[in-house]
């Protein structure tokens, strides 16, 4: 209540200011230290790269790493919020950290662009998550070109380890759904913790369940221990993840253990193989081209859904700057308009649709059926 009353009364001087905000101020929050610095880091490495100029406005961003803690994550946001009076916010890095903001955006009235797995910050939709907007897509999207293919492959029993958190909990939730309509059978559903350093009780559940395929559902290198540790206790089955573990460090961390696994993910991690006529295909490009000139290594697919943050930006500050000034309430509510209104924007990740309804945007040209061959990313088939 101390933090709303707060946020009123900065928000109530800025708007009675005698004079506009000179420049747009977007706050980035980001894990580049902690549990998940696989994926923060290109996230906070990303931000050099981010749009500078959106149609006549300088936008300006403020980078604040959380160190994967959901509690310094919250004064991360507030410190941006009243102290800095940032317009809107890219991050944070977890599914559980952006769903502590939820409210807090909300209240402020200042939108937040997630870059984050978990479905939950946008669905279902409220008066609170309308200020939400998600940079990754959506699990059912990446979900139901997993059960396609198993369905295809004469898959009948399911294993599934997930994380015990929004991410493996919506995870497992599409998968329910999503498993009964193919006529799956998920016979094994074991949870962990991201920080856990064994999985071994729940691996031997599942694979004393003797399932057809096992899906793993985890954000970033959390996503390679339940298939090592099946690996080494024998399992041969076919291995799915999501699309948490499309990152070079998975194939780095897991090696010939995770030979032959399939996920669906964005196309950035098959560019080569993508077509020309892919909207987002030079957009793509482009942008892995720039992070690795500035960084001397290629970005995991985390860093490039930061990027999209600011390309959703670029193009609807202008609208939201005919409207008000930035700086003000008036701006900031003009602006998540402007986000709702996204309309074929091609980013690096796919295709962005946003409507009130839909907060994350991404049809089929979001995503491409991948397998792990000779240690590299291939794609599969056409989704």
């Amino acid at each position: 209540m101390l933090f709303k009353k707060a946020v009123s009364t900065l928000l109530l001087s800025a708007a009675c200011a005698s004079f506009a905000q000179a420049e747009v101020k977007v706050g980035v929050i980001t894990s580049s230290t902690g549990p998940i610095a696989l994926v923060g880091l290109p996230q906070k490495n990303s931000v050099p790269l981010l749009p500078a100029r959106a149609g006549d406005q300088e936008v300006k961003y403020i980078a604040l790493d959380d160190g994967s803690d959901p509690t310094a994550t919250v004064k991360a946001l507030k410190k941006l919020i009243t102290e800095d009076n940032v317009d809107a916010i890219i991050g944070p890095s977890g599914s559980p950290n952006a769903m502590g903001l939820i409210q807090f955006v909300a209240e402020a009235g200042v939108p937040l662009l997630a870059p984050v797995g978990t479905a939950a910050v946008v669905l279902p939709m409220n008066d609170e998550k309308k200020w939400v907007f998600k940079t990754t897509q959506n699990d059912d999207l990446i979900a139901k070109a997993l059960f396609e293919h198993m369905a295809k492959q004469g898959v009948k029993t399911l294993g599934f380890i997930g994380t015990a958190d929004p991410y493996g909990e919506n995870w497992a939730k599409v998968m329910g759904g999503l498993a009964a309509e193919r006529g799956i059978k998920v016979v094994a559903s074991e949870r962990f913790q991201r920080q856990d350093t064994s999985v071994t009780g729940q691996s031997l559940k599942v694979l004393a369940s003797r399932p057809d395929a096992v899906l793993v559902a985890a954000p970033g290198s959390a996503a390679v221990m339940p298939q090592t540790t099946l690996y080494d206790q024998g399992y041969r089955g076919q291995m799915y993840q999501t699309h948490g573990a499309a990152l070079p460090d998975f194939l780095k961390l897991g090696g010939k253990k995770v030979e032959g696994t399939i996920l669906a993910a964005s196309l950035m991690l098959v560019l080569d193989e993508v077509a020309d006529s892919h909207p987002s295909k030079q957009v793509a490009r482009d942008y892995v081209a720039a992070y690795e000139k500035l960084n001397g290594s290629k970005p995991a697919t985390f860093g490039a859904n930061t990027y999209d943050a600011g390309l959703l930006l670029q193009r609807a500050i202008p609208l939201a700057a005919a409207k008000a000034a930035p700086g003000t309430p008036e701006f900031r509510a003009a602006l998540r308009d402007a986000l709702e209104q996204s309309h074929e924007l091609a980013a690096t990740q796919g295709v962005y649709n946003m409507t009130a309804e839909d907060h994350s945007g991404f049809d089929e040209r979001g995503r491409e059926l991948i397998q792990v061959k000779n240690g590299n990313w291939t794609l599969l088939g056409s989704n």
